[in-house]
């Protein structure tokens, strides 16, 4: 399985976990995320993927310019759309090619932000580790806020972390 497979299987993850959730729990403010809501975490996710998309276009990813767009954070259908069309532009890209990303250490405005040489392909890698880490704390918020909700016990797990769980259940 390449990158862009990979993507596509966690994509289709966020889809049907976004098709389950309601809008009011999706939009309320939870005390567990300090106030913040699911919806800003696939928000979150979403800024990331789309970083690299458009930054495989423009030649420079940038993940401190990111659009917040609020209607992702408030709209669990619009943001499904959302993650269809990053899909369709997902499936465009060319893995090995050269993706240079522009760094940001320190929240200094006037701090240099170094080039770092990177690929389509890793920053792909980065998108999916990413989701999985912010879906793994949304899935928490969901067990609190909708614990009705049949959830995949895979969601917000690392495959790495699947195999092991795997392996240990044959060893036992």
């Amino acid at each position: 399985m390449n990158c862009k497979e990979g993507n596509e299987l966690m994509l289709r993850q966020i889809d049907a976990l976004l098709a389950l959730v309601e809008q009011d729990v999706y939009a309320r403010p939870l005390d567990l995320f300090n106030g913040s809501t699911i919806g800003q975490h696939i928000r979150h996710i979403l800024n990331f993927y789309e970083a690299v998309v458009s930054g495989a276009t423009a030649g420079l990813v940038d993940y401190a310019k990111r659009e917040r767009d609020p209607q992702i954070e408030q709209d669990p259908l619009y943001a499904r759309q959302t993650f269809q069309v990053i899909s369709i532009r997902l499936k465009a890209l060319d893995e090995n090619a050269a993706l240079p990303v522009q760094a940001d250490f320190i929240p200094e405005e006037e701090a240099p932000r170094p080039t770092v040489q990177s690929s389509v392909g890793r920053e792909l890698m980065y998108a999916f580790d990413h989701a999985v880490h912010h879906l793994a704390i949304v899935k928490m918020g969901l067990r609190q806020a909708q614990p009705d909700l049949p959830l995949q016990e895979e969601l917000g797990m690392a495959p790495s972390t699947l195999k092991f769980q795997k392996e240990q259940k044959k060893a036992s």
